[in-house]
């Protein structure tokens, strides 16, 4: 069976957060980059209720892994040049 597909904006409103594109890029760019050294769950910008839910999907491998690992990789792109 496949895994159903979620993007940034299904993500972003479980996690609380305005899921519309310019709500996702103002937070990516708030937020970015992240440094290597930090787990996204372990980001000081997370509540403890979001950091919890990254992890829980993280740790059980669950259909939204996939999304929450695309959204680790976008909070560590350098910001895009203007």
């Amino acid at each position: 069976m496949d895994k159903p597909f979620h993007g940034f904006s299904e993500l972003f409103s479980q996690l609380g957060l305005p899921g519309d594109t310019a709500g996702i890029a103002a937070f990516l760019a708030r937020h970015g980059p992240l440094p290597a050294d930090v787990a996204l769950a372990d980001a000081p910008f997370w509540t403890p209720a979001q950091a919890g839910l990254l992890r829980e999907q993280l740790g059980a491998d669950a259909d939204w892994a996939e999304v929450v690992d695309r959204l680790d990789v976008a909070l560590r792109q350098p910001p895009a040049p203007r």
